[in-house]
C-alpha cells in the first residue's frame, strides 16, 4: 500500500475534507483518506488499481487540486 500525503489550498472548511475524502473513496484501492482542515493536509492511502494520476485527477475534477500538481 502507498500513502501519499499533500497540500489541497482550496480547502476551507470540514465540508471540503468531507468530499475530498468521499469522492477518492469512491475510487477502487483507495483505503484512507485522512484531511485536517488547519493544515490543509490530506492524507491517502491506496493500492492498485487506484493510481497517484487518477487521484490527482479526480482532485482537479472536484476543485480541490494539490499545490503544485
Amino acid at each position: 500500500m502507498e500513502t501519499r500525503t499533500f497540500v489541497a489550498p482550496n480547502i476551507s472548511c470540514h465540508h471540503c475534507v468531507q468530499t475530498i475524502a468521499r469522492e477518492l473513496k469512491a475510487l477502487e484501492g483507495v483505503r484512507e483518506v485522512h484531511g485536517d482542515v488547519v493544515t490543509r493536509q490530506v492524507t491517502v492511502s491506496f493500492e492498485p488499481p487506484a493510481t497517484w494520476d487518477r487521484i490527482v485527477a479526480v482532485l482537479h475534477e472536484i476543485g480541490y487540486p494539490p499545490a503544485g500538481a
